[in-house]
């Protein structure tokens, strides 16, 4: 199964969203792309639901654009997982992460079932 370039640019400009402040904080947008069963393990090792990421208090993010080392398949016909590296400034100390997610195509798009984020260092 191979998985479309239209379909590896979507999920491309999908992760992006989480990762830029106008979209990330923009709930009704979240809430299109984040599924209702969504669950997170995240950098910090802890576990998040959908209300946990939709709850996030604006803040400033100063996040590598595009993702470092983005790359997507196939699953199945219907699910993709991708994966990426983030490095994200926070008070001036970058925090690296490996990234993956796993996304589900509903009728008009994708959306988000998974994610997890692993710390590492260069």
């Amino acid at each position: 199964m191979d998985l479309s370039e239209q379909d590896r640019l979507a999920l491309e400009q999908l992760e992006e969203e989480l990762w830029r402040e106008e979209t990330r904080f923009d709930r009704e947008r979240m809430m299109e792309i984040i599924a209702p069963d969504f669950v997170e393990f995240g950098r910090s090792g802890g576990i998040y639901r959908r209300e946990d990421s939709l709850a996030i208090s604006r803040q400033p993010i100063d996040a590598v654009l595009p993702l470092p080392d983005f790359e997507a398949r196939l699953l199945h016909p219907d699910i993709a997982q991708v994966t990426y590296n983030s490095a994200v400034t926070y008070n001036g100390v970058v925090q690296r992460a490996r990234r993956s997610s796993i996304w589900s195509r509903i009728p008009g798009g994708w959306i988000l079932r998974f994610h997890q984020g692993t710390p590492y260092d260069t």
